[in-house]
């Protein structure tokens, strides 16, 4: 509703009115006013306006374009509505601006939703707004073009930073809703394509806040670890279903694509249905129609993978086959040029021949020559020196015969000796080996005796028998 100011210059009545509007604490005479009533304090004439304006627009919807939009060190947010014929200031304080689903820029038509109050500070008026939405779709597509033009010119949308996607995706991280039929129209549609692990990060994908959860989720899939206790996606899928532009609103902010576009792991966009674009269609390195058809880019189909990779296989094998058969066909034709085995083995058997000829020649010379010899020298022989070689010979081995008889130690247990031996079999030499051993066995020439020492002294030998002197020899004696 409209509230009149009071008109100053009216007389008594708006001077009446203002003063009646006062607090009750102001120092103020309340008589009506005249030519000489006491004057107001401009604190006081301020307060009363604000008391007027507060209570007359305590809550207001304002429409227009803003102007000169600022967001101050402190977060504040100012700015000014206008439409043809007028302008009003404004003021968003941190908490409410920092809530904004959309970057407030000049020239964009919004609703503000606040109060009209007053700045004494400097005589004016403003509205405090605690939301401001876009007014009208044509105002979020003027947004939007000039998102897409500021951003683009920045080369986020350019076709040399898209990644290609992989083949085949061992692990799919997917940015959505848990709850909405999205993901499972994506689960479905890998599992009937080809199953592969997904990990799902949560976010909301509508509303305030949304925009924030769903770069927070793509830049954090964008940080995992390969390795890491969770693993590291091989693709990333950003899924919404389909909406108006204000519900797919979270997918045209800034943020969400910056991250899209500043992401290492190649990313589909899959926001709402085939006529929708976003933003994060044209930053992501492959958009999908819808979140299903993005299930179908990420993988194949695997029985038509199995299929091709028979037929690549058949292929290989054949090709193998040809090749083999070719170079079989050339081995023949090759063959078929080379001389026989009998032509080629025909001079080496000649030259053997030959040699074999040359061989028993010369050996046939040799032997006789060496028979010519051979006979020449025995014929040179006379028979009376063959026979005193012969003697000579004779005489030298007998005289071996009996040195070898004199050496035996045998033919001294013949005499009356004997061999002593420990229990072992070791030959004792000399009495303290005897004593030592204890048990002996003593070898003559006819067999072996047992003998052990006696303990004591060992009796004294027997004397031996005077040596007869030898009779003396015949002839001529000895002069000693």
């Amino acid at each position: 509703m409209a509230v009149p100011f009071p008109d100053m210059a009216s007389g008594d009545d708006g001077a009446a009115r203002l003063l009646a509007e006062a607090a009750p604490g102001d120092n103020v005479d309340r008589s009506p006013p005249g030519d000489g009533a006491p004057p107001l304090s401009v604190s006081q004439l301020s307060a009363a306006i604000k008391r007027i304006v507060e209570d007359g627009f305590a809550r207001v919807r304002v429409r227009g374009e803003l102007s000169g939009a600022k967001r101050a060190a402190s977060g504040h947010f100012y700015a000014a509505l206008k439409d043809d014929n007028a302008l009003i200031d404004m003021v968003m304080w941190k908490g409410q601006a920092g809530r904004l689903a959309f970057r407030p820029e000049d020239g964009i038509e919004v609703i503000a939703t606040g109060k009209l109050t007053t700045y004494p500070g400097r005589s004016k008026y403003q509205l405090v707004v605690d939301s401001l939405e876009i007014a009208g779709e044509g105002a979020l597509m003027l947004l939007f073009e000039k998102l897409k033009a500021r951003l683009g010119g920045e080369g986020l949308f350019d076709r040399e930073r898209k990644q290609p996607l992989p083949r085949l995706p061992r692990i799919i991280g997917v940015v959505t809703s848990p709850t909405g039929a999205v993901i499972r129209d994506i689960l479905h549609r890998l599992a009937d394509r080809f199953p592969t692990h997904v990990i799902v990060w949560p976010v909301l994908v509508q509303g305030e806040g949304a925009a924030a959860q769903v770069a927070k989720a793509i830049r954090g899939f964008d940080a995992l670890v390969p390795g890491g206790p969770v693993p590291r996606p091989d693709l990333v899928i950003v899924a919404r279903g389909g909406g108006s532009i204000e519900d797919l609103w979270a997918f045209n902010e800034e943020v969400v694509v910056r991250a899209i576009a500043d992401c290492r792991i190649p990313t589909i966009s899959a926001v709402g249905h085939e006529t929708d674009v976003t933003l994060a269609d044209y930053a992501a390195d492959m958009r999908a129609p819808t979140p299903t058809a993005a299930a179908e880019l990420a993988v194949p189909v695997r029985a038509e993978l199995a299929a091709e990779l028979a037929a690549r296989g058949g292929r290989m094998i054949g090709a193998a086959s040809r090749h083999a058969a070719l170079a079989r066909e050339r081995l023949v034709a090759l063959a078929r040029h080379l001389p026989k085995r009998e032509a080629l083995y025909a001079p080496q058997r000649q030259r053997l021949d030959d040699a074999e000829g040359r061989i028993d020649r010369a050996q046939r010379h040799r032997l006789t020559v060496v028979a010519e010899r051979l006979a020449s020298r025995a014929g040179a022989l006379r028979p009376s020196l063959l026979a005193r070689r012969l003697d000579r010979d004779r005489a030298r081995l007998e005289g071996l015969e009996r040195l070898f008889a004199s050496l035996d130690p045998r033919a001294l247990l013949s005499r009356g000796y004997a061999m002593v031996r420990d229990a072992g079999g070791a030959i004792v030499t000399s009495a303290a080996k005897a004593r030592a051993a204890r048990r002996l066995r003593l070898q003559f020439a006819d067999g072996d005796v047992p003998a052990e020492v006696a303990d004591g002294e060992a009796p004294p030998p027997a004397p031996r028998p005077a040596r007869k002197a030898p009779p003396p020899k015949r002839g001529q004696g000895e002069l000693f």
